[in-house]
């Protein structure tokens, strides 16, 4: 597999889905790519998987919270924006995808998506139930991304899924949004 150029930084956003844990693994190449890698969790990501996984994965915080009093940083959405060459969110869910598109603010990780500068390139890796996919709300959303350059769509896979129905939603594996990333720099 071709390797990224070195020290690139990379924002990965996960949002709620089992396949949250594929996550996990393009992390895990991206580090052994010598890449910086930070993580932006909805909360309901953190229901799915403990943001100390992505935290030991990625060697830095992982950002859920908006607002923190713990935090020395009270602009983070701007500070995220800024440090990413490229920002990947894997999953993307229905919920998050339709608020990006509509350009609706609400949590950190859709404020960041909001704030990161027209040049810097969003991959976006759709994952959720057949039936949610085919919906031609999220259908039009989708074609929403599709007009802008700066949007990069990983489609979703065909195969079983985690509710036990087939059908396209499957996110793709690891492997494949590296390629994606890496075609994108």
């Amino acid at each position: 597999m071709k390797k990224l150029p070195k020290n690139r930084n990379i924002l990965i956003g996960i949002c709620g889905g089992i396949s949250v844990y594929k996550s996990c693994e393009l992390i895990r190449l991206l580090i052994k790519s010598d890449h910086k890698v930070k993580v932006v969790m909805t909360k309901a990501a953190t229901r799915f998987i403990n943001p100390l996984v992505f935290r030991t994965l990625s060697k830095n915080p992982v950002y859920v919270e908006m607002f923190s009093e713990n935090q020395k940083e009270y602009t983070k959405h701007i500070s995220l924006a800024k440090w990413a060459d490229l920002c990947v969110v894997a999953p993307i869910s229905a919920n998050t995808l339709s608020k990006v598109a509509l350009g609706i603010c609400d949590n950190l990780l859709t404020t960041v998506l909001c704030a990161l500068p027209d040049s810097k390139k969003i991959i976006l890796v759709p994952a959720m139930n057949n039936f949610m996919w085919k919906n031609p709300l999220i259908q039009e959303n989708v074609n929403k991304f599709k007009k802008i350059k700066r949007f990069v769509l990983i489609f979703p896979k065909s195969g079983e899924l985690a509710c036990g129905a087939e059908g396209e939603g499957r996110m793709p594996e690891a492997k494949e949004i590296y390629k994606a990333i890496n075609s994108n720099f």
